[in-house]
């Protein structure tokens, strides 16, 4: 099997890739204000907070669970939501260093 593009980078750099793909789209980020909203586990009232059709909507949450960012549990016939904190410190600590290091440039340059 031949090597991929992905081969070429760090296993951190693939998986920041994926997290930045995973919160690329509006309605992944709506669905992530939302779970910020309510601050709970929720099950069926994603669908009702977007303008999306509800397959569309489990296709943004299934991507965000696969990256990482939001975790699932089955309750009876439903899955319940919340953010994973792990994903999201993951991006915070990314984040944290390019600011840690632009606020050290902005000491020394123009």
């Amino acid at each position: 099997m031949g090597i991929t593009k992905s081969d070429y980078f760090t296993d951190q750099q693939n998986e920041l890739a994926i997290l930045a793909k995973a919160i690329g789209h509006p309605a992944r980020i709506a669905i992530i204000e939302y779970l910020l909203k309510v601050d709970s586990c929720i099950c069926g009232d994603i669908v009702n907070e977007l303008p999306l059709a509800q397959p569309t909507v489990s296709q943004h949450l299934k991507e965000l669970k696969n990256a990482g960012l939001i975790k699932g549990n089955v309750e009876g016939v439903s899955i319940c939501y919340c953010l994973n904190e792990t994903g999201f410190d993951k991006i915070k600590t990314f984040f944290e260093t390019v600011n840690n290091h632009l606020e050290d440039k902005r000491k020394q340059c123009c």
